[in-house]
């Protein structure tokens, strides 16, 4: 009998084992990979390289607004099927309200160039009647064009976007946040002088037709006429709003990190002269991070209440900020870029807690091609998944769902890997001077919604799909 069990225990090990080795390289018609995550819907977004996916909810529809990065070495001007033109990537608008039956209603076409020079890779979507001086029954879209400029759309119908206002002679632009609340949007964008191609600039658009500009920010030593080393550039913001009064800033991408937490209220209200004075007056924290990496998202996980200190009469709930980090380069060709989890309940003295990575062994994904480590986290305050659940891209690694219920302790609980398609673009390394290309799937970023869809876009062409938890994943969740 007990050499059965041993033998019976011996084979479950082994096909436990056997199922968390995963194909290192995946092909075209490979199943998903998936734990705890099944897919509710798929677009193939014309083929074009997705960077940021938005949901908005218009009424009774859900609408996804998806940034795309400009054109790749292979397909620089899909042509879209709606006016059978070529298209310089853009933005697609896509009807997500039925998730199993998605309608593609709009391309908005971006600048002209490859990857981030051209394109459209950010989204922001906001409603009239939330801006103050907008349409009350208007909906606007905020967008880079290109590293040209910052654009205002009217998507009130949004299979009609009608072009609104344009902010030109901008560089650098990225990753924008905008206050729905107020109209007070934090630009990424490269200004004349500053030493650095990508600072803020906060601008009033709760009038979108007329912006008004208000100043420029950044880090003690990048702006015009300083001296000595300069900080990272910047990559993107989060703001809690006037009731927060807190904006998070991540800069560097995979090193040299700093993470910069400002009082909103002085950013807005100070003096806009960019001296160093001035820029440190709003600053009320700031983590330098290692020099081998970055902080592309600054997520503020605030008031979360720590299930081994409810009775403390002290720190009973803590404020955290979850770091990401995005990894540039591919095959793992250097340091692994992960999630780190930041306690800032003492914002002058914030400090890492905790981390988490995505196994690589198993997968063996630093052989599959394209990269393979951390890159963003879903952003929505909508408060089913707030302070629950995160859900991290991971390249290669497709989407991880993670429980930070406890940030001290996350844990994964689920993770979709989608299947390569014939749109998926080669990514390569140089060996020996020579090109090796290898197909993968590089999930950019990812959004959640407030019914609980999960949505990630691919970098390497693939489309946007759309997941729900299951089993575990969505006990953690409470859904």
């Amino acid at each position: 009998m007990l050499v059965k069990i041993l033998a019976a225990a011996m084979l479950l090990s082994a096909a436990a084992a056997q199922a968390e080795i995963r194909p290192s390289t995946p092909k075209i018609g490979d199943p998903p990979e998936a734990m705890n995550m099944q897919l509710a819907g798929y677009s193939d977004l014309q083929a074009r390289s997705a960077y940021q996916p938005t949901i908005h909810k218009q009424g009774d529809r859900y609408i996804a607004y998806i940034g795309h990065h400009g054109g790749t070495n292979t397909v620089v001007s899909p042509t879209n099927p709606m006016t059978g033109q070529p298209e310089n990537n853009g933005t697609s608008i896509v009807d997500a309200t039925d998730p199993a039956h998605l309608k593609y209603l709009a391309h908005i076409p971006g600048a002209p160039g490859l990857y981030e020079d051209g394109g459209a890779q950010m989204v922001r979507v906001c409603d009239g009647a939330g801006l103050g001086k907008a349409d009350p029954k208007a909906v606007y879209l905020l967008r880079p064009f290109g590293n040209e400029a910052h654009e205002i759309w009217n998507v009130t119908d949004p299979a009609h976007p009608s072009l609104l206002a344009r902010l030109p002679g901008l560089k650098g632009t990225h990753k924008n946040w905008w206050e729905c609340d107020t109209g007070i949007a934090y630009l990424v964008s490269g200004a004349e002088g500053w030493r650095v191609p990508r600072m803020t600039q906060v601008y009033d658009l709760s009038d979108p037709a007329h912006p008004r500009f208000i100043r420029n920010f950044g880090l003690v030593g990048q702006e015009p006429g300083s001296t000595g080393p300069v900080p990272t550039m910047l990559h993107g913001a989060i703001s809690t709003g006037p009731k927060g009064n807190r904006v998070y800033f991540g800069y560097g991408t995979n090193g040299g990190g700093i993470v910069q937490i400002v009082d909103r209220d002085k950013l807005i209200n100070g003096k806009p002269e960019p001296t160093a004075e001035n820029l440190l007056y709003p600053q009320v924290g700031r983590m330098d991070l290692s020099p081998l990496i970055g902080a592309h998202t600054a997520y503020p996980l605030l008031g979360v209440p720590v299930p081994a200190f409810l009775h403390d009469k002290i720190g009973a709930k803590r404020d955290f900020l979850m770091i990401v980090n995005e990894q540039i380069l591919n095959e793992c060709l250097e340091a692994r870029q992960m999630v780190w989890f930041a306690d800032i309940t003492v914002e002058a003295k914030g400090m890492v807690v905790s981390n988490y990575t995505a196994p690589e062994m198993g997968g063996k994904f630093c052989e599959r091609g394209g990269r393979f480590g951390s890159h963003a986290s879903n952003e929505s305050f909508e408060a089913v998944y707030r302070n629950k659940m995160a859900f991290v891209s991971y390249f290669n690694g497709g989407v991880r769902a993670l429980d930070i219920r406890n940030p001290f302790q996350p844990r994964e609980v689920g993770y979709f890997i989608p299947s390569i398609t014939r749109n998926t673009d080669p990514r390569c390394v140089k060996i020996d001077g020579k090109d090796r290309c290898k197909i993968a799937i590089q999930t950019n970023n990812v959004e959640t919604d407030d019914r609980g869809y999960i949505y990630i876009v691919d970098r390497a062409n693939t489309g946007m799909h759309i997941l729900q938890l299951t089993g575990d994943a969505r006990k953690a969740a409470g859904l």
